[in-house]
């Protein structure tokens, strides 16, 4: 008897958690955001707390954590399949992959609300569910900057009343760390890249800069430097079809206002996503990216929403047009470049290439401030105007490189090969001890900020002199061929003179310091020998001496002339320690 009573109890206690499982309705899963009105956005372990709910409620939804962020805390990945399939092995050959980055900047929160709105209304229904489209979202991203809540550090922010700061837990702003990945938090989202291989990504921001009347702006990766058929496609098909879908659903969006200090009436540019940034990353793996950037002076519950209704318009296009097409046109890409003899490493602005925005916004003028004397801009809301204004999108290739078959790496540059592998490069041992001819690059000139940026003193207008060598290259060196899925990754970090190069990005800094010297008392007379003995080197020095006021005045730069010339100097000094084996 006491046998089924006990097994009548353990019943009823499983039927009543079956049935308060399958009773919970969306007001089970009503937000912060909603109950204040759009004027609060919630915690991070609110955020997570509301994910772990729903996919314990729903079997569409799956949450997961990935790596390690810098809080010491992990990243979230929240899936939405309606399928309740979450092997993204198996739904890359099924279907599309969106996936959402929210909160790089925690005080720009609007995307870590308009998601959770977005997750709950497609689990519940309250949405059709897209039969093609699988979306994945990171609920916050910079979770150490959400953790430092506070009410101030957005100063001219409309709204919400609290909310994270933008550096992370080492004060590190996220969007200028992905190529890099100085963070804990940029290595763990690239393991989520690498897992879910998104087709179309999108990260959530709020903008700063002008004054109009748009909420939504948009800021696509570069169409040229996405390239290709992808680059085509982005700029001539999937970004007009976002707008007229917005538009039609009566949400006006405008592209990114690139203009601060003035008005936008004189025009504006795109901005350009080099791969420090979380779109420019992207990109190195043909992936479809864009940014939403809210505006900031707008109420935060309309931003919410106009936030939402863009990434609700972005899942209907890629169901109802882009669907069958985005991963042949991603694919042809990537066949695109590594078929290529060249590489852009650089851009530039094409000025003679513009296009005409209707742009809809408010008449600004420059007025003598009360507080400074000086002049100071002023926007007037209640003079709103719609008109024509000039914005360059269009770039150029400014460098290209040739593309190599492959690059050697010695294996000693382990800081390097670690980044390497956690983006999925592909890299072969030397298995014995061997001589490789190789293009060999020195530095040749380069220039260094003089503030920091990001925890870098970083380098720009970087050059190199080439020149074919027979290297010795040990065991266990690597090679690693570019005909590889990330083709475009090794271009953009080995090559020196790429904007976001490893080599602009401090990480062989050594190489540009001399370990050895010499004493000048000591090597004079065998300087003096060196001339005496070498018919072209002392031509070469009396040629120098005779045309270089400078050189010919300082007798240390005459002697390290000469020290360089012999065998004294040391190979690796401004050698590119990347070397590479020519198609």
């Amino acid at each position: 008897m006491k046998k089924l009573l006990l097994l009548l109890a353990f019943s009823l206690f499983f039927a009543c958690s079956s049935e308060q499982k399958d009773s919970k309705t969306n007001s089970d899963f009503i937000t912060i955001f909603e109950t204040s009105n759009g004027t609060e956005t919630p915690t991070y372990p609110q955020v997570i707390r509301f994910y772990e709910d729903l996919a314990e409620t729903y079997n569409e939804i799956h949450l997961e954590t990935i790596g390690k962020t810098d809080s010491g805390k992990p990243l979230h990945l929240v899936t939405y399949n309606p399928d309740g399939n979450f092997d993204f092995d198996e739904i890359r050959n099924e279907k599309t992959i969106l996936l959402v980055n929210n909160g790089i900047h925690p005080g720009e929160s609007d995307g870590i609300d308009a998601t959770m709105l977005l997750l709950r209304d497609l689990a519940n229904g309250t949405k059709k569910a897209p039969a093609n489209v699988v979306i994945a979202a990171i609920p916050v991203y910079n979770v150490g900057g959400s953790l430092n809540r506070n009410s101030g550090t957005r100063a001219n922010q409309n709204g919400p009343k609290a909310y994270g700061f933008r550096g992370n837990a080492r004060n590190y702003d996220l969007n200028r760390d992905f190529i890099k990945s100085d963070t804990k938090n940029a290595k763990a989202f690239s393991e989520i890249f690498h897992k879910v291989q998104p087709d179309v990504f999108v990260d959530n921001h709020v903008s700063n800069g002008a004054d109009y009347q748009y909420t939504l702006t948009h800021l696509f990766t570069q169409h040229n430097k996405l390239g290709h058929e992808a680059g085509q496609f982005l700029h001539e098909t999937m970004m007009p079809d976002l707008e007229v879908t917005l538009q039609k659903n009566n949400w006006d969006i405008t592209p990114y206002v690139n203009v601060f200090g003035r008005t936008p009436e004189a025009g504006f540019s795109q901005f350009m996503d080099s791969p420090r940034y979380s779109t420019g990353y992207t990109t190195l793996f043909n992936t479809l990216g864009l940014m939403v950037e809210t505006h900031m002076l707008k109420p935060y519950k309309q931003r919410v929403e106009g936030t939402y209704a863009l990434m609700d318009a972005l899942i209907e296009n890629i169901e109802t047009r882009h669907h069958s097409e985005i991963k042949s046109i991603r694919e042809k890409t990537h066949a695109s470049f590594v078929a290529a003899e060249t590489y852009p490493v650089q851009w530039e602005l094409d000025k003679n290439n513009k296009s005409i925005l209707r742009f809809k916004g408010y008449e600004g003028n420059f007025i003598t401030s009360d507080l400074t004397g000086q002049k100071r801009l002023q926007y007037n809301p209640s003079k709103p105007f719609t008109k024509d204004v000039e914005y360059a999108n269009f770039f150029k290739s400014k460098k290209e490189v040739v593309v190599p078959k492959a690059y050697v790496i010695p294996k000693g540059w382990h800081t390097v090969v670690e980044l390497l592998e956690l983006n999925n490069v592909a890299m072969k041992p030397i298995e014995n001890d061997t001589i490789i001819n190789v293009e060999t690059y020195h530095i040749k000139n380069y220039k260094t900020y003089s503030n920091p940026f990001e925890g870098h003193y970083t380098h720009y207008n970087t050059e190199v002199t080439k020149t074919p060598q027979k290297i010795n290259f040990s065991e266990g060196d690597l090679i690693v061929y570019t005909d590889q899925a990330a083709f475009r990754y090794l271009l953009e970090t080995l090559e020196p003179e790429a904007v976001d190069s490893f080599f602009n990005w401090n990480f062989f800094d050594t190489i540009l310091q001399q370990k050895e010297g010499f004493s000048a008392y000591v090597f004079e007379d065998e300087a003096k020998d060196m001339l005496a003995s070498n018919q072209r080197l002392r031509e070469e020095f009396t040629q120098k001496k005779a045309t270089d006021t400078t050189f010919s005045n300082s007798a240390s730069q005459q002697l390290r002339w000469i020290y360089k010339q012999s065998n004294h100097y040391e190979k690796a000094h401004l050698r590119y320690p990347i070397f590479r084996i020519l198609r």
